[in-house]
């Protein structure tokens, strides 16, 4: 038996792991507040609902890369002319309508596929910030000024993570990004199969039916482990955490206006569109035009049931080096629009 193999123990024992670690992160958040149980789960489950329609189809494409042999062939393509493909990746990511949670399975199905983790780093740090809507209701909410700057922001952050990561590719974690656990690692065993050849009708072969069923599940199990949590820490931020207070501390006069937008402001973010009003107000009470443009940014990419949704995905170092690009790539982003604007 081969050092890379993992037994069914080993998966089980992980995967309960994950499902152990989300009930209890629930579990502690409404301790702190026993009296909106309710409320946490009625959220929880019209969350999931209202992303069913996006994460559905990312279940399915991600389960049809791996049956058809579409993986091997989109690896091939990374392989080569690194810039281009992560020039390709960062405008891709920056008008998609899909956020860094919405993404996951057809990033985690990408990286199971053998694809590199650049051109994926690239697409996940720019797609959850702005789309074509989100850049026209940015323009109506904000102004014209913030809707162009928050698409170039995004194109410039997926460019900034693309090639960091690509000048770190030859490290171990950077090949093998993904976590060995049971969740993520059934990806990997879902899309092992002695068909390399490319098919896109995957109901021909049962060996091609059995890798698209053990890969859609897998990834089903994986996006509910991560988004059950996620939206119950949303939820209970929104409850938490008076925003109103950070106008205060992200004014013009602050030289932390910026920094304390990305490291503090992040967590209040629920989503791009109730952002959107959130930082209408923050900037009628002082806030600074940089760190407004930090809080729009970070607060797709950092924001804490994001980071939530990640993390299990990803190990240590490589979820480490998205907070990084993420951080200073908003940080950055701030900066130049406070210059500019």
């Amino acid at each position: 038996m081969s050092g890379s193999a993992r037994s069914p123990r080993f998966h089980l024992s992980a995967s309960a792991a994950l499902t152990g670690g989300a009930v209890f992160l629930i579990a502690g958040g409404l301790l702190l507040v026993p009296d909106r149980t309710a409320g946490v789960l009625a959220f929880v489950a019209e969350s999931l609902v209202s992303v069913a329609p996006i994460v559905i189809p990312g279940i399915l494409l991600a389960a049809w890369i791996m049956a058809s042999g579409a993986g091997d062939g989109i690896a091939r393509m990374f392989a080569g002319h690194m810039l281009k493909v992560i020039l390709l990746a960062s405008a891709i990511g920056a008008v998609t309508p899909v956020c860094g949670v919405t993404v996951l399975p057809l990033m985690a199905g990408l990286l199971a596929a053998g694809v590199p983790l650049a051109p994926v780093m690239a697409f996940w740090l720019s797609s959850p910030i702005t789309d074509p809507a989100m850049l026209a209701v940015t323009a109506a909410t904000l102004g014209p000024e913030f809707a162009i700057g928050k698409t170039l922001a995004a194109f410039a952050l997926g460019i900034w993570g693309g090639l960091v990561t690509a000048a770190l590719a030859r490290r171990d974690w950077a090949t093998t990004p993904l976590r060995s656990n049971g969740i993520v690692g059934s990806l990997s065993q879902a899309g092992c199969s002695t068909q390399t050849s490319f098919d896109m009708q995957v109901w021909k072969t049962p060996e091609r039916r059995r890798t698209f069923t053990q890969t859609a599940i897998a990834t089903s199990r994986l996006i509910l482990i991560c988004l059950i949590p996620a939206f119950a820490a949303e939820h209970l931020l929104g409850l938490i955490l008076q925003p109103e207070a950070l106008s205060a501390y992200v004014g013009e006069e602050s030289r932390w206006a910026i920094p304390l937008a990305v490291l503090v402001g992040a967590p209040a973010y629920v989503d791009g569109y109730a952002a959107l009003p959130l930082t209408r107000a923050l900037l009628d009470h002082g806030m600074s035009a940089g760190a407004a443009m930090a809080f729009l940014i970070s607060g797709g990419v950092v924001s804490i049931w994001g980071a939530i949704a990640i993390f299990p995905v990803l190990k240590p170092r490589p979820f480490l080096l998205y907070l990084i690009l993420a951080i200073s790539g908003s940080m950055a982003a701030g900066h130049v629009f406070g210059w500019l604007a």
